[in-house]
C-alpha cells in the first residue's frame, strides 16, 4: 500500500477517535477529578515520569494488563505498537520489535532484542519466555538501546518486572475454566514485617490441543502405534518466590527465585502438500502427525511435544549512599532444559522427524552509580555476563520413504503418500537383489550439536545534563569486549541406499572448535525540550550492534560481521485535558550494515548470513483517555517500512522486506466499570487488533505468507464495590478468525512446506477472590 492510501487508511479511524475524546470532554458540564493512570518506568536506569524519558516506550501496569485479560506474552503484541511476539511453542518465541526478528535457536549466535526479567538480561531464545503472571510493569522500548540494555538490544528491548513483597498481609487467588478442557488458577500471598517480606505467586494452566491429531486412532496409517496428543495443548506450571529485606532506610535486597514447568503437545506443522488419510491440507484441519517409531530411542521421548525447565534467581539490591548518590548490584542467575520432539514434515509418513534438545546457562554481575545534582545526573557502572549452552538436534527417518519425499526417487512414479493417505515405502523393491532378500525398512538416524561459550565485559556511563528548565541533554556510550567460543559435533552416517549422508556435516563425534573476540563502542545521545508543563519533545541518535556470529559446522568456520544500526528518531509526549489524555507520536529511520538473516540451506540447517545493507523507517503513535467516569481508552498506530536494500551487491534478498514485519499495526481498546448499585459494579473491557500481511521467510514468497488479521478479545463481568471478588465472562479470538502463526519452517528446505495454525477462539468464565488488604 502507497503512503498516500496509508493516510486514507489511518486518517478515518484516528479522526473518529480524537474526535470521540474532545466531544467526551467538551460534553461533561463540570470536568472530572481523575486522571489517567500515571506510569513510572525505569528504562534510564532510575525512576522517571514515561513523559519525561527521550525515547520510544510503551509501558503498562500489571492492573491495566489484567483488566484487559492481557496474560500471555505474545498477547502484548495486540496492544503495542510496532511489537510482534510469535508464541510457535515455550521453546521457540520470537520478538520482533520494528520488524527485526530475534528468534534463532542456535546457541552460536546472539539475540537482537533484550529480554529483561527484574533488571537481568534473559535474551537466549530456549530460555525467555516466562509465564506472564503477578506483574508489577512491563515496558517496551523502541531503538538500540545498548547504553541502557547492553549489547543485545541492537533494536529494543521488552522489559518485565514482577511484583515485590509488601509487609500487610494480602493474597488473591484467580481461578477459570473455558472450552478446549481450559483451566488455570494463579494468585499470590504476601506479608512480613518492618524489615523482613515475602511474597509467592503461583500460575498453573492446563488446556487441550486445539489442533487434533489423529495419528495413533483406528483410522489412521499407524492404528497400533503411539496415541499422539492433539496440538498446541500447554500442561504449565509456575512458581515465584520473593523475599525484601530492608535493614534500614538506605538499603533495600530483593532476592526472586522462579522456576517454571512446560509440559506443552507441541506445534502443529500442517504439510502444505499431503493431506492425512481422509482429510486436507488446510492449516486449521486435523493432522496426521505420526512421529518415529524410533522416537524414544533416537528422539528421547515417546510422544511429540515440550518438555522444558527454567530456574531463575535474582538478587538486587540498592544502597542510598546520600541523598544523591545510590548504588545498585544485580546479581542474577538462569538455566534452561528443554527437550522438543516434533514432526517437521507435519504428514503420517516417517520423513522429518526431530528433536531440539537446548540447554544452557547464563550467569550476570552488574554494577552501577547513580549521582545526581541540580544540573546533572550520571549513571555509571561495569556488567559481566557469561553464558554457555548446546543445541542437539537428533534426526530419525525411514531412507526410502526421505528420498521418495524428497522427490530423488521419482524413477519410480511413486508419490510421498497416496491420495488414500497410505505411505509408500520402496524399500523392498530397492533391496530385492541385495544378499538376504528385500527389506521391509531401513531406519535411519543421525544427529548435530552446537555449542556456545560466551563472555561479555562492558563498561557504560550515561549523563544527563539539564542545561535549562526546559532542556536537557543526554549522552551515553558503553564498551563491550565479548570472548566467543563456538562449537560444532556430529554423527551422520551414510545411507545404505546411496552411500553419502542425507544432509549435514559429518564429523563422525569430533568436536570442532573457533575461537574469537570482537568489541565495539556503542552512544547513544539524546534532547529533551519541555514545550510546555503537559508537552515535551525528543530526538535520539544512537548505535546498535549485533554481534558477530561465529559459525562452526565442521572444519568450516564462518565469521558473519557484526550487524551495525544507526537508529534517528524524534517524537512527542503529552498529557492534555486535565491529565485525562495521555499521547506520544513518533517517527524514525534506521540504516543497517551487514544485516543478518537466519536462512534455511539445502541440507535443512538454519545458518547466519550477511544480506547486506538494509534501511528502515516508520512512525508510531499512542494514545490513553479516560473519557468519562470509570471508562478509559487507548489506541496505537505503528507503520513500518523495512526492506534489505535493492541493489545488486545485496543478493538474491535485495528489495525484499524484513521476516515477519507488518508493515501496518493498529489496536484500539478500553475498560469500563459502572456502579450497579451500593454492592455490585459491572466491568468490562474490549481490544481489537489489526495486523497486515507479513513474509514468514527472508526469501519473501508468496505461498509462505499470511494476509491481514484482524482480532478482537472481550470480558464483561460483575465485582464487589471493594474489588475482594469478581465473576468475569471472557472470549479471546472474539470472532474465531483463522490465521497462521509460521508458514515454511524445516519442512520447506525439504520441499514440504508446514504452516502453523493460530489459536481459535477461547472462551470461558473466570472468578477472583482477594483477601487482606
Amino acid at each position: 500500500m502507497s503512503l498516500p492510501q496509508l493516510s486514507r487508511f489511518t486518517s478515518r479511524p484516528l479522526t473518529l477517535i480524537i474526535s470521540s475524546l474532545l466531544a467526551a470532554n467538551v460534553a461533561a458540564q463540570e470536568p472530572d477529578k481523575g486522571e489517567i493512570e500515571k506510569i513510572t518506568v525505569t528504562t534510564q536506569k532510575r525512576v522517571q515520569a514515561i513523559q519525561d524519558v527521550p525515547v520510544t516506550i510503551s509501558a503498562y501496569s500489571g492492573d491495566f494488563l489484567e483488566r484487559l485479560g492481557v496474560n500471555d506474552l505474545d498477547n502484548l503484541s495486540d496492544i503495542t505498537p510496532g511489537l510482534v511476539i510469535q508464541e510457535q511453542s515455550p521453546n521457540n518465541p520470537g520478538f520482533v520489535i520494528r520488524g527485526i526478528t530475534s528468534d534463532s535457536g542456535s546457541s552460536q549466535s546472539s539475540p537482537r532484542v533484550s529480554i529483561y526479567y527484574n533488571g537481568a538480561d534473559i535474551s537466549r531464545s530456549r530460555g525467555s519466555y516466562f509465564e506472564l503472571f503477578d506483574i508489577e510493569r512491563v515496558e517496551v522500548v523502541k531503538g538500540p538501546q545498548a547504553t541502557l540494555f547492553g549489547t543485545a538490544a541492537s533494536v529494543g528491548a521488552l522489559s518485565v518486572i514482577t511484583k515485590k513483597p509488601e509487609q500487610e498481609f494480602s493474597a488473591k487467588i484467580n481461578t477459570s475454566v473455558g472450552n478446549y478442557g481450559a483451566k488455570s488458577i494463579n494468585g499470590f500471598v504476601t506479608g512480613g514485617n518492618e524489615q523482613l517480606q515475602g511474597r509467592v505467586a503461583l500460575s498453573l494452566r492446563k488446556r487441550d490441543g486445539f489442533i487434533k491429531n489423529i495419528a495413533g486412532d483406528e483410522n489412521s496409517q499407524t492404528p497400533s502405534g503411539t496415541k499422539q496428543d492433539d496440538m498446541h495443548a500447554i500442561d504449565r506450571k509456575a512458581l515465584r518466590a520473593s523475599l525484601r529485606y530492608t535493614p534500614n532506610a538506605q538499603v533495600s535486597a530483593d532476592l526472586v527465585y522462579t522456576h517454571e514447568k512446560n509440559d506443552d503437545s507441541g506445534t502443529s506443522f500442517k504439510n502444505g502438500n499431503y493431506a492425512p488419510t481422509g482429510g486436507d491440507t488446510s492449516p486449521y484441519s486435523y493432522v496426521e502427525m505420526s512421529g518415529s517409531p524410533y522416537s524414544t530411542e533416537v528422539l528421547g521421548a515417546k510422544k511429540l511435544g515440550v518438555d522444558r525447565k527454567v530456574d531463575d534467581i535474582n538478587l538486587t539490591v540498592n544502597w542510598d549512599i546520600s541523598d544523591n548518590l545510590t548504588l545498585t548490584s544485580i546479581t542474577a542467575h538462569r538455566s534452561f532444559d528443554s527437550l522438543e520432539v516434533f514432526d517437521a514434515d507435519g504428514t503420517q509418513a516417517w520423513f522429518l522427524e526431530f528433536a531440539e534438545d537446548a540447554k544452557g546457562s547464563q550467569s550476570s554481575q552488574e554494577l552501577r552509580l547513580l549521582a545526581s545534582s541540580e544540573k546533572l545526573i550520571t549513571i555509571a557502572g561495569i556488567n559481566y555476563f557469561t553464558e554457555n549452552g548446546s543445541q542437539r538436534v537428533p534426526f530419525s527417518t525411514e531412507e526410502s520413504i526421505f528420498l521418495n519425499c524428497v522427490g530423488a526417487l521419482a524413477v519410480f512414479g511413486q508419490p510421498c503418500i497416496n491420495s488414500d493417505g497410505t505411505v509408500n515405502v520402496l524399500t523392498p523393491a530397492l533391496t530385492a537383489a541385495l544378499p538376504g532378500g528385500p527389506l521391509t525398512e531401513i531406519p535411519y538416524s543421525s544427529e548435530f550439536t552446537n555449542y556456545g561459550d560466551n563472555q561479555s565485559y562492558s563498561a557504560f556511563v550515561d549523563m544527563t545534563y539539564n542545561v535549562s528548565k526546559a532542556l536537557e541533554l543526554t549522552a551515553g556510550l558503553r564498551y563491550v569486549k565479548e570472548d566467543k567460543q563456538s562449537s560444532y559435533m556430529s554423527v551422520i552416517p551414510n545411507s545404505v541406499l546411496t552411500g553419502g549422508t542425507f544432509f549435514g556435516a559429518n564429523t563422525n563425534g569430533e568436536k570442532f572448535t573457533a575461537s574469537e573476540s570482537y568489541d565495539g563502542w556503542l552512544p547513544r545521545f539524546n534532547a529533551l525540550y519541555r514545550i510546555n508543563p503537559d508537552l515535551n519533545m525528543y530526538a535520539t541518535v544512537s548505535k546498535g550492534r549485533r554481534s558477530n556470529v561465529l559459525d562452526v559446522t565442521g572444519s568450516n568456520v564462518t565469521d558473519v560481521p557484526a550487524e551495525i544500526v544507526w537508529n534517528y528518531e524524534t517524537g512527542i509526549k503529552g498529557q492534555a485535558w486535565s491529565r485525562k489524555v495521555d499521547y506520544s507520536a513518533s517517527v524514525f529511520y534506521q540504516d543497517y550494515t551487514h544485516f543478518q538473516v537466519s536462512l534455511i540451506g539445502d541440507d535443512g540447517i538454519a545458518y547466519q548470513a550477511d544480506a547486506g545493507s538494509a534501511t528502515n523507517a516508520g512512525f508510531e503513535t499512542d494514545i490513553r483517555a479516560l473519557v468519562g467516569d470509570g471508562f478509559e481508552l487507548f489506541t496505537n498506530f505503528a507503520y513500518i517500512d523495512a526492506a534489505i536494500d535493492d541493489n545488486a551487491t545485496n543478493g538474491n534478498l535485495a528489495g525484499n522486506r524484513f521476516r515477519l514485519q507488518p508493515e501496518k499495526t493498529f489496536s484500539i481498546g478500553g475498560s469500563y466499570i459502572q456502579a450497579i448499585n451500593d454492592e455490585l459494579s459491572f466491568t468490562s473491557s474490549a481490544v481489537y487488533s489489526f495486523r497486515s500481511d507479513v513474509f514468514f521467510e527472508a526469501a519473501n514468497q508468496d505461498n509462505i505468507s499470511q494476509g491481514a488479521v484482524n482480532l478482537s478479545s472481550l470480558r464483561v463481568g460483575v465485582e464487589s464495590s471493594t474489588a475482594n471478588w469478581s465473576v468475569n465472562l471472557f472470549a479471546n479470538n472474539l470472532f474465531d478468525k483463522e490465521y497462521l502463526v509460521d508458514a515454511g519452517n524445516t519442512g520447506g528446505a525439504f520441499g514440504n512446506p508446514t504452516f502453523v495454525a493460530g489459536a481459535p477462539r477461547f472462551y470461558g468464565i473466570e472468578f477472583m477472590l482477594n483477601f487482606g488488604q
